[in-house]
């Protein structure tokens, strides 16, 4: 077949102009747009037109402490799971490929557990007479069940324990990007672990640990279930508000008001993460 034929058979076959993405763009209207500029409309007309939905919620004290709630619990998750992640991705990225099968098998395997029985696993083993509780009093460590549950600490726990996948498996594809003679290099000049994990292993990863942390602050702020089960009444997210408003008060404006802000402060923070990679790109990682 000569080069003129092939060339006019892609053609054929390859739509051009925005034939080929209509489709996909139809999907996204119908799944995406319109449920968003339905949400919009429903938080500045229900049950008036105004914007009294989003004054009350960013003018009321108790709204704040919600809010406030939201963005502490996902930065302290995101946090915890970076420092839990990052060794076990490092331990991924140099050990046997053999074993990093297994490993990152198991890994992803709790992936697909259902998240209700991990969170109510969590809650079995986190109270007062719990596995934990119960092993640690045993040792003589403690006197006094500790508080693991219905608090901070408990949605911590179960949090970071089910965004951990979502951490390691971006840090591991950044880590094992890394030249390994670089950190030999490090070390031939005189440069002690600390030093080459903090001037060489650690700037190199950054794009990893941005793009999971970035995915794992996202789903921390719109999650429910766990924070649900595993939080107290002081420890109310954001999903928990929004779903009392509209399940229970059936106030549709406040909580599509609610909802819209989540969305509009979680794509604000992708845009922010995609303008820092983007300069990090254009200055050469300087």
């Amino acid at each position: 077949m000569s080069v003129e034929t092939q060339q006019s058979v892609a053609t054929l076959r390859m739509p051009g102009g925005l034939g080929g993405l209509l489709p996909a763009l139809i999907l996204i209207g119908l799944f995406f747009v319109v449920p968003v500029l339905a949400l919009l409309l429903r938080s500045v007309t229900d049950p008036a037109p105004g914007f009294q939905n989003y004054a009350a919620l960013l003018g009321d004290g108790t709204y704040a402490r919600v809010f406030f709630n939201t963005f502490l619990v996902a930065a302290v998750v995101t946090s915890v799971t970076v420092l839990v992640a990052f060794p076990v991705a490092w331990m991924l990225a140099i050990m046997p490929p053999a074993l990093a099968s297994i490993v990152f098998g198991v890994i992803v395997l709790s992936m697909w557990t259902n998240l209700l029985t991990r969170t109510y696993a969590w809650m079995v083993l986190l109270q007062r007479t719990g596995v934990i509780n119960r092993a640690l009093m045993a040792t003589g460590l403690i006197d006094q069940p500790l508080p693991l549950i219905n608090n901070l600490t408990g949605v911590t726990i179960g949090m970071v324990y089910i965004m951990l996948p979502f951490m390691i498996l971006p840090l591991v594809g950044t880590l094992r990007a890394i030249d390994p003679m670089t950190l030999r290099a490090a070390a031939l000049c005189g440069a002690s672990p600390f030093q080459a994990f903090r001037r060489i292993l650690l700037p190199l990863s950054l794009p990893g640990v941005a793009a999971g942390g970035l995915m794992v602050f996202v789903m921390s702020l719109g999650y429910f279930v766990t924070p649900a089960l595993l939080g107290g009444t002081s420890n109310m997210m954001l999903a928990e508000m929004i779903a009392q408003m509209i399940q229970s008060l059936l106030n549709w404006g406040l909580g599509s008001a609610a909802a819209f802000i989540l969305l509009v402060v979680t794509m604000a923070l992708y845009a922010l993460q995609l303008r820092l990679v983007g300069v990090r790109r254009a200055t050469g990682g300087v």
